[in-house]
């Protein structure tokens, strides 16, 4: 899933009137945007230290167990935290199933270009590739 399907989907209730109110995830672009390169320099870590060839980071406006926090939205005066995590451990605690691993793997966009992201709302959880910049 591109993060503009992300932001046009479901995510973007309405209200009694029937009119949109603003998505939670318009100011998650935002603070992607300002965590680009400090994501980057941790998924380039991972990657040559032989953590993963899938990192995965969690993007969240409550506090998660899963992953480590590498981007605390209170110590940076943002809106969304992020942690880091892989495959494995995703797999590991059953969020991806040992089934589905293989469809993932193939799905998995280049590290080096794309933060693979699981955005967690209220509604629920979806993975999103989102760009460098």
């Amino acid at each position: 899933m591109d993060f503009s399907d992300l932001l046009s989907g479901g995510a973007a209730g309405a209200n009694d009137q029937g009119t949109k109110k603003p998505s939670p995830l318009q100011n998650l672009k935002i603070d992607l945007d300002f965590y680009s390169e400090s994501i980057k320099e941790i998924s380039t870590e991972m990657l040559t230290e032989g953590y993963t060839l899938f990192p995965i980071f969690v993007a969240t406006q409550h506090e998660v167990s899963l992953g480590e926090i590498i981007l605390d939205k209170n110590e940076l005066n943002t809106n969304w935290s992020v942690y880091a995590s892989s495959l494995e451990e995703f797999v590991d605690r059953g969020v991806i199933k040992e089934e589905r691993k293989a469809a993932f793997e193939k799905t998995f966009k280049k590290p080096e270009d794309f933060m693979c992201l699981f955005v967690v709302v209220p509604e629920g959880a979806n993975f999103v590739f989102y760009p460098f910049k």
